[in-house]
């Protein structure tokens, strides 16, 4: 029956192949993106902590103030018309807590880099060198990090050095960042198109920054068992030192198994979110399927007659058409699959410059046999109904249709 009526076939095909590929481009956007937030925030470490301006009870997800592993700690500031800061004074305020063994501010922003001829929007984080290197968890692939003698040098990420301009920028090179010419000193060990400087010059490269303002503080405990405990005392003493208390609190303090938990589960429900409009298109491609295996019953009448009466039995009519439904499904999964995988090398390309293009795609085994399993299953369900109505036809009446 599928090949009797092919372009009927093929079109009843397509609406389960756009749902299934539609499946399998998301959920390896999202397997993709989640791996990626895994990785990086799991290298962070129990003991380092973030403080940032504004009160937020879950942390920034997506506002790209870095913590060392590049994610904001974060989240949103309390109306009011005075700018919310973190200066000096709350720096040695920490400095002042023996369970804390290290501290490093930065500063952060959007600033334009040209190289060869050829200019972008990248951004700029300003560290503290001195401190920089000890805290970060991030590793080099060529060159060096910053140390406490640097000044007009930079540390990149990988896709920046690599596929940002026409050419690969490496280590030792010029390059003009905020109208400053700076050079290439380390090149990341990652997908990023971030730049790292001191946060002296930072300060002067970021527009609108302020010398002694910091967008985050990022500490390292002494012992990271007695992370909450350090949490706590820290909050206690940042808020007498800003004379703020409970609702009036402008500062948030997060973790990176905090931050871990908050984006992975924010990122579970938009997959889910997502994934359930891409199924929708599933929903579609099962109501072609039933239409077509109905239209085939209305045209194969006579023909069950016959096999009726030369013996057919009601179950041989069913296992007919429920095949035909489920060849349909299944035809339609494999070709999804292959077009999914496709499109999920695509998407990051069409999403870049974006967070979502930073973590890739990632194709899971679990995930093709999910879509796979779900086509077929949308198949047969389909086809359950004609494949029934087929079955029960009398041969008398089957063989009188015209």
């Amino acid at each position: 029956m599928v090949m009797h009526s092919k372009l009927r076939s093929w079109l009843t095909i397509l609406g389960i192949v756009i749902g299934v590929a539609a499946v399998i481009a998301i959920m390896s956007l999202g397997t993709g993106l989640q791996q990626q937030v895994n990785s990086r925030l799991g290298g962070l470490g129990a003991d380092i902590l973030t403080v940032s301006p504004g009160f937020s009870r879950g942390g920034s997800i997506f506002g790209g103030r870095g913590g060392p592993g590049g994610f904001g700690g974060g989240g949103g500031a309390t109306a009011t018309s005075t700018p919310i800061q973190l200066t000096r004074t709350d720096v040695q305020v920490l400095r002042g807590m023996p369970e804390i063994s290290l501290i490093e501010t930065q500063i952060s922003g959007s600033v334009n880099i040209t190289y060869l001829g050829k200019t972008g929007k990248v951004s700029v984080t300003g560290v503290d060198q001195k401190v920089w290197s000890q805290i970060t968890t991030s590793t080099i692939a060529s060159g060096r990090l910053l140390d406490s003698a640097d000044q007009n040098v930079v540390v990149i990420g990988g896709r920046l050095s690599a596929s940002f301009f026409d050419k690969p920028l490496g280590i030792n090179q010029m390059v003009n960042i905020g109208g400053n010419a700076f050079r290439v000193v380390g090149v990341l060990n990652d997908q990023s198109n971030s730049v790292y400087m001191p946060i002296q010059m930072a300060s002067v490269t970021i527009p609108d920054k302020t010398n002694g303002v910091y967008d985050d503080v990022i500490v390292r405990v002494r012992d990271a068992t007695q992370l909450n405990e350090t949490m706590t005392a820290m909050t206690a003493n940042l808020a007498m030192s800003r004379h703020v208390v409970g609702k009036t609190q402008d500062f948030t303090i997060t973790s990176s198994a905090q931050l871990q938990a908050t984006i992975s589960s924010t990122l579970s429900a938009m997959s889910t979110f997502l994934i359930a409009i891409a199924a929708v298109s599933l929903i579609v491609g099962a109501v072609g399927v039933a239409n077509t295996m109905f239209t085939s019953v209305l045209e194969k009448t006579k023909e069950i007659g016959i096999m009726k009466a030369i013996g057919a039995r009601n179950h041989d009519i069913l296992m007919i058409f429920l095949f035909n439904a489920a060849l349909i499904g299944l035809i339609g999964g494999l070709i999804g699959v292959f077009l999914g995988t496709i499109l999920s090398g695509f998407i990051p390309i069409l999403l870049a410059g974006t967070q979502f293009s930073r973590g890739g795609s990632l194709v899971t085994s679990s995930s093709i046999i999910i879509s796979l399993s779900v086509s077929l299953f949308v198949g047969i369900i389909a086809g359950i109904i004609p494949a029934y109505q087929a079955s029960k036809l009398k041969p008398v009446d089957a063989l009188r249709y015209e």
